[in-house]
């Protein structure tokens, strides 16, 4: 049994007390009594009781229905009536106050106790249906898509605060419209009226008709003219509300704008083209770097021997052989920039430009002789340390040449640019692991970043004047064979650079 806190409100002071016995020896508690209309509508505000027992027939101008009817729009408090008049007027203006119950006096103890009881019953499950309903109207209204629910006639009952923006009505003035005069959708493309979204449903029942998109007109406006483009493009979803019997009890309307989502999906999609064009122009940038990076050695060393040409062609009598082995020289360092160029262009693309078995004893020894001038000037002692047995590698001969070059180009530059000497050289090649590796050590000033990857960034130099591409080109090369690059500081002083690439031992 639910115990509940009871205000007795009863003319005659000795049937209230009767009451008040009885309603004790129920367990309930009875929190006030009173005679009057008036005064049971100040007690129940102020005692705020779980149930009204209401005598219809009150002393004073407030009789009981009345002042029940005010109990009820104030505070929601279940009153159950207690009268001896039932006849049929007055069953019918004490029904409007929507009352629990109806006691007939004489009271009898067990009809009073079932009667209470149910009353507290029907109150306590009201309670949770109006909680329901409001954590219902509240998530209907916190979401972003606009809401219309409609009955089983297809009138407007409820609507969201979006649905009121969307649509142009409030939702006081769309209850009971049909949704035909609320929700006016013609079709996107032929602008021809779209059928209402609720007879669809009432004709299909439990299967929900496919979504579709529509375009809204403001309120007031009719299908317009194919030229004409007013209201909002929404994409429409609709289902049935199908009641205890299986039937359809109404439909539930949901739309949601897709203008802003269009105009969104329109600003992304220009802002991956702009992020792609960007993209190609800084590839088309570090292309273009690179080329000029790779190609400026060929090309100083084609015009070093150009004018050692035209010296030689100067004398009087020119040595013509000595003229012929410089011009020589300058056709080989042209061929070698057409394939440094053609070795950055397969780089681009990703793969090797001519594969095949290349000895990396013979590269290093090779590429050695190409900086021998540079050597020289920069004041340099070179040592090697190559393996006795040669290793060999599968890859691209140039990009290979390439990479040993800029490694000992980098070194040359770097202990130039120290006045501590010796300047000394020093390349390894050693295998193992499956790998062979080939290290280049200098004895310049060392790697100052904290951070050695930093080095391989595309456009990253700390030379003045540089490029910042020649490391950055090594590593695609090491990574394009397979390999790894990595740089560190040397012991004393120095730096040192070394790759390690798959090879295959033995050669061909």
């Amino acid at each position: 049994m639910i115990a509940a806190r009871i205000l007795i409100v009863e003319d005659d002071r000795i049937v209230a007390r009767d009451i008040q016995h009885q309603v004790s020896r129920m367990g309930h508690v009875v929190v006030g009594l009173s005679a009057s209309g008036e005064e049971a509508v100040r007690l129940a505000g102020s005692h705020q009781p779980d149930l009204v027992l209401m005598d219809i027939r009150l002393d004073g101008e407030m009789d009981g229905i009345e002042a029940a009817r005010r109990i009820r729009e104030a505070h929601r408090i279940p009153v159950v009536f207690l009268t001896a008049y039932a006849n049929d007027e007055v069953v019918e203006r004490a029904s409007r106050t929507e009352p629990f119950g109806y006691l007939l006096k004489p009271l009898e103890e067990p009809q009073m106790r079932t009667v209470i009881q149910m009353a507290l019953y029907k109150q306590a499950s009201d309670a949770k249906l109006r909680l329901s309903e409001r954590r219902y109207a509240a998530t209907l209204a916190s979401i972003r898509d606009g809401v219309i629910l409609c009955d089983r006639d297809g009138r407007v009952e409820f609507m969201n605060r979006v649905a009121e923006t969307m649509t142009g009505w409030t939702a006081a003035d769309a209850a009971g419209r049909p949704l035909t005069s609320v929700f006016v959708a013609v079709d996107e493309e032929t602008q021809e009226p779209q059928e209402d979204f609720s007879a669809l449903v009432r004709r299909s029942g439990a299967h929900a008709p496919p979504d579709r998109l529509s375009r809204l007109l403001p309120r007031g406006e009719t299908a317009p003219a194919p030229s004409e483009m007013p209201g909002i493009v929404v994409e429409e979803r609709c289902s049935a509300i199908i009641d205890d019997r299986g039937e359809v009890a109404g439909s539930i309307l949901v739309f949601s704008d897709l203008t802003q989502r269009r105009r969104i999906a329109e600003a992304l999609r220009k802002a991956q083209a702009d992020l792609a064009h960007a993209g190609r122009l800084t590839m088309m940038g570090e292309l273009a770097a690179a080329v000029a990076h790779e190609v400026n050695q060929p090309l100083m060393a084609i015009i070093t021997n150009a004018g050692t040409c035209l010296q030689h062609l100067s004398q009087p009598d020119p040595d013509l052989g000595k003229t012929r082995a410089v011009a020589e020289r300058i056709v080989r360092d042209a061929q070698r920039a057409g394939d440094v160029v053609r070795s950055i262009h397969a780089l681009a693309r990703r793969a090797p430009a001519d594969p095949g078995w290349v000895d990396m004893n013979a590269l290093v020894t090779e590429t050695l002789a190409l900086v021998r001038a540079e050597l020289r000037r920069a004041r340099v002692a070179v040592e090697t340390d190559l393996q006795a047995v040669p290793p060999w590698v599968h890859g691209d001969r140039v990009q290979l040449q390439q990479l040993i070059l800029n490694l000992v180009m980098n070194a040359i530059e770097a202990m130039a640019a120290s006045d501590r000497p010796p300047r000394r050289l020093r390349v390894v090649t050693a295998s193992g692991d499956g790998g062979v590796g080939v290290r280049v050590e200098d004895s310049g000033p060392g790697i100052a970043d904290a951070d050695p990857d930093v080095l391989f960034r595309a456009l990253y130099t700390t030379k003045p004047g540089g490029l910042g591409m020649g490391l950055s080109i090594s590593r695609s090369i090491v990574e394009l064979h397979g390999g790894r690059l990595s740089a560190m500081a040397g012991t004393p002083c120095g730096s040192v650079f070394e790759f390690v690439i798959p090879v295959s031992l033995g050669g061909t």
